[in-house]
């Protein structure tokens, strides 16, 4: 990194969610001993309200609740977190991602039928990295996600307000706090800000441009007026690391977008998503010239990632990661 210019903050996706299943305890402990900066928390609602950590409304890509439970489908054939209570969801096994043939979604990452794994709470997740912080003497900050808020409200939960209780609570409730708040919904963002009354650092999260049926509109938002209007209820945009960058018609070179530096001229952060050693995006021939040009020629503020030791060393942290 240039000299004078804080390196982004490593913000663990899921985890260290390339070595281990994603959003499980472990993977969470393994990403703060990485040297994560933040540790990522997807978070929806069960069906007495409780709040779990999962990336999905869905459970049946990441456990085994098709064999326990073969009878709770809706009629999508798919399982929902919400159609379940807590107790039910502790007896659920957590494994690797997988796609609806049951084969991995990374083959090379952890193995899918190996290991057993939970389902985690909110407020647990939250006690262990306060736990680690007494017994290391570091911080890691936390970076939950309010995951499909319209659908929560159509479910009868309201997903927003049942996680700013839980996160004061824990006593995170001003913007100093170790805190970043996302969301792809604006709407919802802009309710957590202005009806809701948070004062926590909120993230706009961009859907990929050209993805259908998101919640957050690339064509609208990423454009210098979106950026303007983004800025009056967030801090910082989460788009998605591809569209930031573009090629060189001469020489094929990676050039920028010009997004990151118009989210800066808006007074916005950066924190784009997902930095993966084993799926790296077109024009880059390994993940440190990945996380360094991002970096160091756009001037990204922080990165997810799965694999945030990786990330530490490309960006010469000392002591974050082993050379």
């Amino acid at each position: 990194m240039p000299a004078g210019k804080r390196p982004p903050l490593v913000i663990a996706h899921r985890g260290a969610s390339g070595y281990l299943p994603e959003h499980t305890l472990a993977a969470k402990a393994l990403a703060f001993g990485l040297g994560a900066d933040f540790l990522e928390q997807d978070v929806v609602a069960t069906g007495d309200d409780c709040l779990v950590v999962l990336h999905d409304i869905h459970l049946d890509r990441v456990t085994d609740v098709a064999e326990r439970f073969p009878s709770r489908h809706r009629e999508d054939g798919r399982f929902y977190a919400r159609d379940f209570d807590l107790a039910e969801l502790r007896t659920l096994n957590v494994h690797e991602r997988r796609h609806a043939d049951g084969s991995a979604v990374f083959p090379g990452r952890f193995p899918t039928r190996l290991g057993r794994f939970g389902i985690t709470t909110l407020a647990e997740e939250i006690e262990m990295i306060r736990g680690l912080a007494q017994s290391t003497g570091r911080v890691a900050g936390i970076y939950p996600e309010i995951k499909a808020p319209a659908w929560h409200r159509e479910e009868g939960a309201d997903l927003s307000r049942l996680v700013l209780r839980e996160l004061e609570r824990q006593g995170f409730a001003e913007s100093g706090d170790p805190v970043y708040l996302q969301c792809f919904d604006a709407f919802e963002l802009r309710r957590i800000r202005e009806e809701l009354g948070s004062d926590l650092k909120l993230v706009q999260l961009i859907a990929a441009s050209g993805s259908r049926g998101t919640e957050a509109d690339f064509d609208q938002l990423a454009t210098a007026d979106g950026l303007r209007q983004v800025a009056a209820y967030a801090d910082a945009i989460g788009p998605a690391l591809e569209d930031l960058y573009g090629f060189a018609d001469i020489d094929g070179h990676a050039v920028s977008s010009g997004l990151v530096s118009a989210a800066h001229a808006a007074g916005l952060l950066v924190h784009p998503y997902t930095f993966r050693a084993d799926a790296l995006p077109p024009g880059f021939a390994g993940f440190g010239e990945l996380v360094e040009w991002f970096a160091v020629t756009l001037g990204i503020d922080g990165l997810f990632t799965d694999f945030p030791d990786l990330a530490a060393l490309a960006l010469r942290r000392p002591g974050d990661a082993a050379s």
